[in-house]
């Protein structure tokens, strides 16, 4: 069993407070970086002030930071291990016998629950705030879009029935989706599968609301009949308000808790589910990614400084990071080819990020 004793206690203490200081640095320069570019963006394009923009850099930065947190575990961990080493206080560790696990297993056990903890709260935070940033940086931009097309496509379905969905523009109504100019194009299912065309209804307005889209100024078309009119229509929908507005969004963009019913429901829907699964696979293998940095953090700092190249070898480390960066990017970018399998796509960079750390440490500790 693992002893957390006093200097596990002192080393974790000095690398949270390492990568609280990573934190620090890095969401200052992402609020920098996203501050300037939404101010050449929007601020250019409409009447906003410097409260406006600042606000919108609030609300993106979170879903940003989030993509960047593998990176503050690795500089604050190497940052942490690098000014313990260069105070000889490693050293001092390791002369009274204290094995280098000892105090590198607790700190990664740390790096683990935050994990945990990002996923299960900071993400749901994030995805939120990327929704209501989406949303206001909407309506700010509406003058300006004001003359391009907008066409929104949205599919529902069921084992039974398939409807896709078409209008000219939408907006959100007091929590309600609304959309304008809608076309409704029902099918059905043969019993090989294949969609038979059923019905075409237009509408100059569907309100989605719970359980049913509410259609106004309604005329109805059936293959070889006459259409028929009427003011109100109601019909079943599987989606909700926020199953409706996550098909204009990103997988990044949908928190944690509703990737389960995203894939689901788009699935029902015929479509592909790929990205969300890539996405939750992802999210699930993040605490592992975060100890794994934190292992790859100290395996690259424990070199002697009286023995010299320490800086190199932190460099290094840095370097890597930047590699499983892009190679998390580049498996990501295969599993939506259908190249490779979304499961090994989304844990593959953890798993090579700890085997790297652990096969290091090895050497390092024991020959």
């Amino acid at each position: 069993m693992m002893r957390v004793g006093r200097i596990e206690r002192y080393v974790m203490g000095r690398v949270l407070g390492s990568v609280g200081a990573a934190l620090a640095v890095i969401s200052a320069v992402i609020l920098l970086v996203e501050f300037v570019d939404l101010s050449r963006t929007v601020g250019v394009r409409v009447d906003v002030g410097v409260g406006q923009v600042f606000w919108l850099t609030l609300l993106r930065s979170p879903s940003l930071i989030q993509i960047l947190l593998p990176f503050v575990f690795l500089f604050g961990g190497i940052g942490a291990f690098v000014g313990l080493n260069r105070r000889s206080e490693l050293v001092a560790m390791r002369a009274a016998g204290v094995s280098a696990w000892r105090f590198i297993l607790p700190s990664a056990g740390a790096a683990f629950a935050i994990g945990v903890l990002a996923i299960v709260a900071l993400n749901p935070l994030a995805a939120a705030l990327n929704g209501r940033f989406e949303a206001e940086r909407g309506q700010l931009m509406q003058n300006y879009l004001g003359d391009i097309p907008q066409d929104i496509w949205l599919r529902q379905g069921d084992e039974r029935t398939q409807i896709v969905i078409h209008a000219k523009t939408r907006d959100t109504v007091q929590g309600y989706v609304r959309l304008r100019g809608v076309s409704l194009f029902i099918y059905t299912k043969s019993p090989t599968g294949a969609p038979i065309f059923r019905q075409r209804i237009e509408a100059s307005e569907a309100r989605l609301m719970p359980g049913f889209w509410q259609l106004k100024d309604v005329r109805e078309a059936t293959a070889g009949e006459s259409s028929v009119h009427s003011d109100t229509l109601s019909i079943r929908s599987t989606l909700d308000a926020e199953s409706a507005m996550e098909r204009f969004s990103s997988p990044e963009a949908i928190s944690f808790w509703r990737l389960p019913d995203a894939i689901r429901l788009t699935e029902q829907a015929g479509f592909s589910a790929a990205g969300y699964r890539l996405r939750l696979f992802q999210l699930l293998a993040t605490p592992l990614l975060y100890a794994a940095m934190s292992i790859l953090a100290a395996a690259f700092s424990l070199r002697l400084a009286r023995l010299g190249g320490l800086a190199g070898l932190a460099g290094a480390g840095v370097a890597l990071g930047f590699v499983l960066f892009f190679f998390n990017q580049f498996a990501g970018a295969l599993a939506k080819a259908g190249i490779i399998p979304l499961f090994a796509a989304a844990w593959a960079p953890a798993v090579v990020a700890l085997l790297s750390g652990l096969s290091l440490l090895f050497f390092t500790e024991d020959g």
